[in-house]
């Protein structure tokens, strides 16, 4: 019942919110087409339910170009109007199309790419992927200044992946341990005060 409620109400507010916001989401692709051009949405492989991978979707905030795998702050490659996006989490609305395919849920673990999934320890690896990822969660709002902290780092994959990467787990972890609708409409509200606060 408890999953059933999950994705009845993924379902209704993140298709509400498509229509809603559907005047931002324009605006926010012309301004992306003024700064810097096509394209722009990103896409990028990411684990999923059960582990299998599929592609999340966000406003393009940085140059196509090669870099880190690891986005700290400062990085050149991102764009004027991407910082904007970043800063106030506004590059993240294209994954209520996500949410509504059902690749993805409103609160849930954050999607990570193969790669650093393959870091994490396997009884976690399968916890993680036991539910569907989330648009937010304890570790999005325990990390949402997580650029600034890895901007500081000489090597920020590598403190990542040793110092931020077992924080998340744990996170992740309480979470599936205390899921509960209640506990996601409680982060989605802290999550909301966050981005107006």
């Amino acid at each position: 019942m408890q999953d059933f409620t999950k994705r009845a109400f993924d379902i209704a507010a993140s298709l509400a919110g498509l229509i809603v916001l559907s005047p931002v989401l324009a605006a926010i692709s012309i301004a992306i087409l003024i700064d810097s051009g096509r394209p722009v949405l990103f896409s990028q492989d990411r684990v999923g339910l059960r582990g299998r991978l599929f592609r999340i979707h966000k406003f393009r905030t940085m140059r196509p170009v090669a870099g880190p795998k690891i986005t700290a702050g400062g990085d050149p490659r991102i764009t004027r109007v991407g910082a904007v996006l970043r800063r106030t989490k506004l590059d993240e609305l294209p994954q209520l199309w996500d949410v509504l395919r059902g690749a993805m849920s409103f609160v849930g673990p954050r999607p990570e790419v193969p790669g650093m999934f393959a870091h994490y320890p396997a009884e976690a690896r399968e916890r993680i992927t036991a539910v569907r990822p989330g648009i937010t969660d304890l570790a999005t709002l325990e990390f949402r200044d997580e650029e600034a902290v890895l901007a500081g780092a000489a090597d920020p994959e590598k403190t990542y992946l040793e110092e931020v990467v077992p924080k998340k787990i744990a996170l992740y972890l309480d979470y599936l341990d205390r899921r509960s609708f209640g506990l996601d409409l409680a982060i989605i509200g802290r999550t909301i005060r966050g981005l107006f606060g």
